[in-house]
This record gives structure tokens, sequence and C-alpha cells, in this order.
């Protein structure tokens, strides 16, 4: 039996799960479910009573957000729309981190689909002669440009249904993971992301594939008597620009933030222009060391024909090094970034909230903490107080537009003070507490909410007394630590004879619960918070992100490999012609196959370095302007780069130039 106000109830049920819960705070604590006729006996709801009313909405999103625009200029002061992304910033931010993981493993795989089919030079260039036989036989740039528009459409419309097939299947796979995360069947796929597929399909083979398209269309009949390249045409220049336009705006559209989208897209297209030049400088450096081997034949060959093939070696060292940097900036947010991330909350972290303690109370509940096992306690003053004027003039809630911003106004602060700032906090602006002057701290997002700054002087109503203080800083705030956080901090001489309570967090040990309920006898003001349900909430969505971010990598190796295939067969038929000359003057199959692997695990390294340094760099970047949390530095990235590019483009290398080095030299010749 429970009492409740007057009336004595039955517990008949025991609840597990309740989906309107939220993440609110106070949510956290033990609820009790009445009837609404046995809560008006109780005599409980009267005048006083602090009684909340909530109504919950579901629905399909446009229904949902055309009842939330219609509801919305109808609310009093008192009512608010509360929506699933108003929790804790904790919270929100560990979902919005999931998102951006995801986000990322998708935009990397378009980046290394767009490196792949930025290869179709080597198409233009099979195809010459038949055009050069078509120009032949009356064919006009018109009829050729027709030709190769149907083709590629062709192309485009089966490999991006092909595609969206294979998409679809691994995203029933991935909900079949997901499964049994929440108690309701997960959406299915819908349109976005197919139309997303098909634009990335179309565009990037379009786009990337014009301007050597523009040169194919040029050929003339002559060709068909000389093989020289087409020179690069001028429009190519603005093809490449409006190929790297509509590519951005489709990382824009992935991603849903135009400095993510934008960066990431800007910044693979300044590493591919950096790999070109650093390849084109190694070469150099080659081709000066290269007289140096008289006496090692298969090295000088090897040596003889990356410098001799200039172009084809900087277009394949910069597409594997790009495709490469893709990987192994995936492989990094797989394994050091996620590691980061998942380190914002370790095992460890407080999973109690204990609050209400009175300041006699403080070193009775620390010794038995202490006495359980417990360590670093840190107990932090409370004092509820609410803003009322600012660099004196009086704050109304109504001045302000951002319904955060009157919900802010319109209650009571939890205030702190102390000597110093917290560990867990950075500061963005100003200078620390003088905990012997009048000083406060806002954090970073409630002070441009209020429009306050350094230097504002603040009043805020404590207990009925104004207390001025004047800002002087502006920091971040580590939600991730789920440490008690307050968005405004004071200096002790401001607060400290205010009337206060103390709250605190401690990670609590499930052997260890019975502390907390002698606690509750000794003490039955204390409220404890039990979080561990939530935490154990969030450590699901990390490991079901992370086998989901698994499952997309798979993708992107698939299309890397691919990446490296078509770099390496651009070549093919330069390398047989060259390997048949160097036959006819003498050359034994073995010198020619050692070279061509020397050449291969050459242009591996290379790459690999590049794309290492390329990788760690945005991996870096990342970590800092996005995701926001330090990663941990390491040579992992290099020697993965070694260890994958080098046997990685000598194995690829042999599939795809199989054969090269047995052609009949008279055959080639005579073909010549």
């Amino acid at each position: 039996m429970l009492s409740v106000g007057s009336q004595n109830l039955a517990i008949d049920r025991v609840i597990t799960y309740e989906p309107d819960r939220g993440v609110q705070f106070v949510n956290v604590a033990p609820r009790v479910l009445i009837r609404a006729e046995d809560l008006a006996q109780s005599g409980l709801l009267g005048p006083g009573s602090r009684v909340r009313h909530s109504m919950l909405v579901a629905g399909d999103t446009p229904a949902v957000n055309a009842y939330r625009d219609w509801l919305k200029p109808q609310l009093t002061p008192a009512q608010e729309l509360v929506t699933v992304n108003d929790g804790r910033p904790e919270i929100t931010r560990t979902l919005e981190r999931a998102n951006e993981f995801l986000t990322l493993v998708v935009m990397i795989a378009v980046l290394i689909a767009a490196v792949a089919v930025a290869g179709a030079r080597r198409f233009s260039q099979r195809q010459q002669p038949a055009i050069a036989v078509m120009r032949c036989c009356g064919a006009t740039q018109k009829s050729v440009t027709q030709l190769l528009v149907i083709e590629f459409m062709a192309v485009a419309l089966v490999g991006s249904l092909v595609g969206l097939a294979i998409g679809w299947v691994a995203q029933m796979a991935l909900v079949s993971v997901m499964q049994g995360f929440v108690s309701e069947d997960l959406p299915g796929v819908g349109w976005v992301p197919a139309l997303q597929g098909l634009y990335a399909g179309f565009w990037l083979l379009f786009a990337f594939s014009l301007p050597p398209l523009q040169a194919l269309r040029r050929v003339s009949a002559a060709q068909i008597l000389r093989h020289d390249v087409p020179a690069f045409p001028v429009q190519s220049v603005a093809g490449y620009v409006l190929a790297f336009a509509g590519f951005a705006v489709l990382m824009w559209w992935i991603a849903g933030n135009l400095r993510y989208g934008f960066g990431l897209a800007a910044g693979f297209v300044v590493a591919a222009v950096l790999f070109g030049l650093m390849s084109f400088g190694a070469l150099k450096l080659l081709n000066l060391i290269r007289p140096a081997l008289g006496h090692r034949p298969a090295w000088r060959f090897a040596l003889a024909g990356m410098v001799r093939r200039k172009a084809s070696s900087v277009a394949q060292i910069s597409a594997l090094a790009v495709g490469m940097m893709a990987i192994l900036l995936l492989t990094i947010v797989r394994t050091d970034l996620l590691q980061g991330w998942q380190q914002t909350v370790p095992p460890d972290a407080p999973n109690r909230f204990l609050i209400n303690i009175q300041p006699d109370q403080v070193p009775t509940v620390r010794g038995a903490l202490v006495n359980a096992g417990i360590q670093n306690l840190e107990f932090y003053p409370m004092i509820r107080g609410r803003v009322i004027q600012r660099n004196g003039q009086e704050i109304v809630a109504e001045d302000f537009e951002s319904p955060r911003a009157q919900r802010l106004l319109q209650r009571d602060f939890n205030l702190s003070y102390a000597d110093a700032l917290p560990q867990n906090v950075k500061l963005l602006a100003g200078e620390p507490l003088n905990p012997a002057a009048m000083e406060l701290s806002m954090e970073q997002e409630v002070a441009d909410l209020l429009g306050m700054g350094v230097g504002d002087e603040v009043v805020f109503e404590v207990a009925g007394q104004p207390v001025p203080v004047k800002i002087t800083s502006v920091r971040q705030v580590d939600w991730d630590s789920m440490q008690p956080n307050f968005f405004a901090v004071l200096s002790t001489a401001a607060l400290k004879d205010q009337p206060q309570t103390f709250i605190t967090s401690f990670h609590l040990p499930a052997d260890k619960a019975p502390v907390t309920q002698s606690l509750i006898r000794q003490f039955p003001n204390l409220t404890i918070f039990d979080v561990g349900a939530l935490l154990a909430q969030l450590q699901s969505v990390l490991d079901r992100v992370s086998v989901a971010i698994q499952g997309l990598f798979v993708f992107a190796i698939l299309a890397g490999a691919i990446v490296l295939a078509a770099a390496l067969s651009a070549s093919r038929h330069e390398r047989m012609r060259e390997a048949a000359l160097l036959r006819a003057i003498g050359a034994t199959n073995e010198q020619l196959s050692r070279a061509q692997r020397i050449e291969l695990l050459g242009i591996g390294a290379l790459a690999g370095l590049m794309a290492a340094t390329g990788a760690t760099l945005a991996a870096w970047a990342l970590a800092t302007w996005v995701f926001e949390f330090s990663m941990q530095w390491s040579l992992t990235p290099w020697l993965l780069g070694l260890a994958v590019c080098m046997p990685g483009a000598w194995l690829a290398g042999s599939l795809v130039l199989r054969g090269v080095l047995k052609s009949p030299p008279l055959l080639i010749l005579r073909n010549e």
C-alpha cells in the first residue's frame, strides 16, 4: 500500500517502460502513476499546488509540423512546446554526434565514388579511335554528343538503380540490427535517400565525366591516322567548376550543414591539388637520383617509367592518395574518433545525483560515501535566483524572440559559487573569477541567448534580495562529463551568505546500492536521481552507431578498391607499348616484372604517406570543429597507409595489368 495524500492505494503494477518520460532531469526520479479520480480525491490538488498538465502529440512528420506551427502562436507565457530535441544538453549532443558520424561515413563514400568517376579520362582515350572512324563516316559533333549522352544516361540509370537496390538491402540489414533498441518498429526507407542516391549517381557521372567527354567530342577524322592526345579544352575548366559546385551541393544536402558539407568537399579538392603537386615534386626528385642506379636495371626501368609517364603517374598517385585518404579517414573515425566519442561517456561516469543536501549534512554525507569506497567527491553549492536587470535596465522575457530565452527568464536559475571555475570548463573570453569580488561567469550558449557579454552588469534576485555582479568571463561547459554544471557561476563573495543547498554526483556500483538507501533513511530531505538507465541507453546508442559505421565502412572499402583499379588500368595500353619496346631491345621478363613491382610499390608508398597525412589532418579538424573532443595522435595512420597502399597497389596492379608483360612485342608494335 502507498499513501498519497489522504488516499491509501495498492501498488498494482511495476512500470518498465515509459515512452513519454524524456530526458528532463527530474524525470530520472521514480514516478507513480495513479488514476485522475484518485488524484482528485487525495486532497493534493488545491491552492498553491504545483501541478503541470502535458499533452503528448505523435504522428507523421508533416502533420506534427503543421500542428506545431498552428499551436505555437497561441501559447501563453505559462505554456511551452517541447520537442524530442529539447532534452538536456549532454543527451542532445550525444544524439547529434551519432548523426554526424553516420553523415561523415556517407559523405566519405560519396567522395570515393567521385574519385572513381573522375577517372573517366581513360574511357575517353579508349574511345578516340572509334570516334575517329565515326567522324570519317560523316558523324558530326552533335551526333557524337548525342550518342555519348545516351550511353552515359543508360550507365547512370542502371548504376543508380543497382546502387539503390543494394542500399535498400543494406538499410534493411541495419534496421534488423537496430531492432530491439526501441519498442516500436523502425521506419522504412524514405524517398529522400533515394533521391540523394539518384542525384549522386547522375551528377557525379555527368559532371566529372564532362571534361573528358568535351575532348572526346572534338576528336577529328585525322585521329584515325595518328595517335596524339587532343589538347585539353579550355571549356573543361568550367566543367570541373560545375562538377565541384554540384558535388558540394550534394555534400551539403547529405550533411544538412553548410559549413560541414562544403568544408569537407573543399578539403578533399584542396587535398587532391596538393597531392598532385607533391607527386610532381616527388617524380622530379626520383628523376634526379635515377642516374645513380645504373647497375640496377629493374630500378632504372621502374623510375624511368614513372618519370616518363609523368602525367599518368601523378594521376595514379593522386587518385590513390585521395581514395586512400578517405578510407583512412573512415578508419580513424571508426577507431580513434569513435573511441574518443565513447570516452565522453566513460563506463565510470557518474550515475547518481544527490541534491538538496543541507550545509550541516555535507560532512556526514561525504563520510558515508567515502566509507563506501567512493572517491573524488565534489560538493557544489546551489542557490535559486532569477535575472532581473542587465546594465541598469529591467530585463523582460517579452523582449526576446527565442522561446528558450523567454523560458530562462521566466524561471529561477540554479546558481552556484566557487573560488575557481571547475576544470571541465574552457574560458572563451574574460578572466578567472576573483573570489573576493562580485563577479559572474556565464555559459556561452546562455550568454548568447540573453545577449550578455564580458563587462555587463547583471542583477540576480536571490531570496527576495538583489545580488549585483559583473560578468568577467564567458565559458564553454563540457556537458558530456555528466558532472553538475551550472549556466551561471558566481564568485564566493556574491553568494556565500545566501540560503543554499548542495549537490554532488558520483559513480555507484550496483553492489553498493544500499549506501544511498541508508542515506535516505538518515536524511529524508535528500533526493537521489539514478541516471544509470539513462547512461545505459546512451551507451547502447554508441554501440549501435558503431555497428552501422562498420557496415558502411565495407561499402567504402569496395569503392576504394574500384578507385585503385581504375587509376592503374588507365595506363595499361601505354605500359604494354613500353614493355614491348623494352623486350625488343633485350629486357628480360624477370627484369620487367621486377621493375613493375618496384614501380607499383613506389606509387603505393607515396600515396600511402600522403593519404595518411591528409587523413590525420582531416580527422583532427573534424574532432576539433565538428565533434568537439580531443583526438589521440598516433603513428597508426602512416603505418596503416604504407601497409595497405604498398601491397594493395602491387596486388591490384598485378591483377589489372595482368598480361601486359607477356604481350608479343611484334604484335604490339604492329598495332602502333
